[in-house]
């Protein structure tokens, strides 16, 4: 059977409906602050140290859809790395721009869509892509986009929430985030909602498969997917 032939391929669209508007305004500087809990720093610290082990000195990094850079600053914290971010919301690379210098930390942070990213072919070593990769209206424009910019044996890192994720997967990732009742109440009612539009790992797969990266090693657990694609 070719891919073609292979009706999980064509189950996957290549233009999904937009139901999620970008943030902006009050909106966008209230998720923020729900983002910077200690124990949230602390786990974009983690992972961030695991993603750049790998990588030279020197190292041209790019978060898509950043958002209030949080994660971003940690990959640059250290100087060793040059890191970028390019989010769709003017008022994310806002915050994003203020957060960074607040902590004295070199992150250029710009304005653009993941649809046609504002950055010359092969630019980057590592492209990461957290927790909005669910909320492209192209999803296989994107992952185009995401290999354009990458160079030859450059990783692509996508980590969302998954669709696979239950309900009490959701009530204990929220239990972590140090919420007031309110915010976890809210929070717990938009990540329900948001896993309906999340894609489950066979899903992903199948998208990854008709883009031009050709496949992903995509893992679930708790409520996330994360998926490695490669240019080669």
């Amino acid at each position: 059977m070719t891919r073609t032939d292979d009706k999980r391929f064509k189950s996957v669209p290549d233009r999904r409906f937009k139901i999620v508007p970008e943030m902006e305004g009050r909106q966008a500087r209230w998720y923020a602050q729900q983002r910077r809990s200690g124990e949230q720093l602390a786990a974009y610290r983690a992972r961030a140290a695991e993603l750049a082990a790998g990588l030279p000195d020197g190292a041209a990094v790019l978060e898509v859809a950043p958002g209030p850079g949080y994660f971003a600053v940690e990959l640059a914290r250290d100087g060793r790395l040059a890191v970028s971010g390019v989010d769709v919301s003017r008022t994310m690379v806002e915050i994003a721009t203020e957060y960074a210098a607040a902590e004295g930390v070199d992150v250029a942070f710009r304005h653009g869509d993941v649809a046609a990213l504002p950055y010359p072919d092969a630019s980057f070593d590592l492209v990461v892509c957290q927790a909005a990769f669910k909320n492209f209206a192209r999803p296989l424009r994107a992952l185009g986009e995401l290999h354009r910019v990458l160079r030859p044996g450059g990783h692509a890192v996508v980590e969302d929430m998954s669709a696979d994720a239950t309900t009490a997967d959701i009530a204990h990732e929220v239990a972590g985030m140090s919420l007031s009742r309110f915010n976890a109440l809210v929070t717990r009612t938009v990540l329900r909602f948001l896993r309906r539009r999340a894609y489950g790992r066979a899903e992903f797969e199948a998208l990854a498969a008709r883009s031009r990266f050709g496949s992903a090693e995509v893992t679930t657990g708790g409520i996330g997917l994360t998926a490695t694609l490669t240019r080669r």
